[in-house]
């Protein structure tokens, strides 16, 4: 039977040897070939050899030889950097796969940063109270597509219909979408509370950039164009508009009394029901074209899983339309 042939990896053939520049991290690190040794259990002949061989095969000299202190050159922080970095990274990876064991397992759940923010962070602790076994691992992201390598969360939490080929589907809610101030702001400035007042009030904008994988982006000429409300008509005196792709910076400036931004019912109820926002003006809008979805591997043992599935549709529940 033929073996198929397999191509070199020019990646890895131009590697440099690992070993050398672990004893050039060292060196860098310590500034000294001595210690850098003491560190690795090796002798200084050894540290300065692999530093040579690296050296030779980067055509660059890395190192400032003073007496017995080292400092590095230019080409040798330009390669600390990438190779610190590097050795972290490493070292991360399988320290985590060293302390995780193999017969516990750990209930991975993925969401937007603004989710985990507004929504988790306010819940959980219900949830870790009445599930004590369960361990949880929370990953927050706006590419849901493209994931890291070994990373396949058990439940997500997005916009996306299709996840993998491994989730089942659950619709959770529409997008209902208001303006939001905090009760401050608004006794400030009684105005907001019409619309055209609002559009010339202190407004906080959620920009595009960043948010590629998000179906539709709503901002605020967007949200009053739904009410014949142009924005570019705000009054001359208007303040300029904020723009940040940073929900969570939106909101807390939001809660600083620094302007109105439009809120995400599933992210700012809570909030509203505490009384820390407020409502200017009674209007919405809900996007019915589109939902957000749980999306749960359901093809495992342990039934963590369907725990977490339940216990988050439920939280739903009231809102599924």
């Amino acid at each position: 039977m033929l073996q198929r042939q397999v191509d070199p990896d020019t990646l890895l053939l131009r590697m440099p040897s690992l070993r050398a520049v672990k004893a050039f991290v060292a060196a860098a690190k310590y500034q000294s070939f001595t210690r850098a040794a003491e560190a690795l259990c090796v002798s200084q002949a050894a540290i300065s050899r692999q530093i040579r061989e690296l050296e030779t095969y980067l055509s660059a000299q890395l190192f400032e030889r003073v007496g017995r202190a080292v400092s590095l050159t230019p080409a040798g922080s330009v390669f600390f950097e990438a190779s610190q970095l590097s050795f972290v990274n490493i070292a991360q990876a399988a320290e985590r796969i060293r302390h995780t064991p193999q017969d516990k397992h750990v209930l991975t759940i993925c969401c937007s940063p603004a989710f985990s923010a507004f929504w988790l962070s306010h819940h959980l602790k219900e949830f870790r109270a009445n599930n004590p076994d369960i361990e949880l691992n929370l990953i927050t992201t706006q590419n849901f597509l493209t994931r890291e390598p070994g990373v396949e969360p058990d439940v997500i939490i997005s916009k996306f219909a299709n996840v993998g080929e491994a989730y089942t589907i659950y619709p959770l809610c529409h997008d209902v979408i208001y303006p939001v101030c905090s009760p401050q702001y608004l006794a400030r400035h009684p105005e907001v509370g019409t619309l055209e007042g609002l559009r010339s009030s202190a407004l906080l904008d959620l920009s595009p950039f960043g948010r590629a994988g998000v179906a539709e982006h709503v901002d605020w000429s967007v949200w009053l164009a739904f009410y014949n409300v142009d924005i570019d008509e705000r009054d001359a005196g208007s303040p300029p508009l904020f723009h940040a792709n940073d929900y969570n910076l939106i909101i807390n400036m939001v809660l600083a009394d620094q302007g109105v931004a439009l809120g995400w019912n599933q992210l700012v109820a809570g909030l509203v029901e505490q009384g820390r926002l407020a409502r200017p003006v009674r209007e919405q809008v809900t996007l019915r074209n589109s939902l957000h979805y749980l999306a749960c591997r359901e093809n495992t043992e342990h039934d963590a899983c369907g725990r977490v599935r339940d216990w988050v549709l439920s939280k739903f529940s009231g809102w599924r339309v």
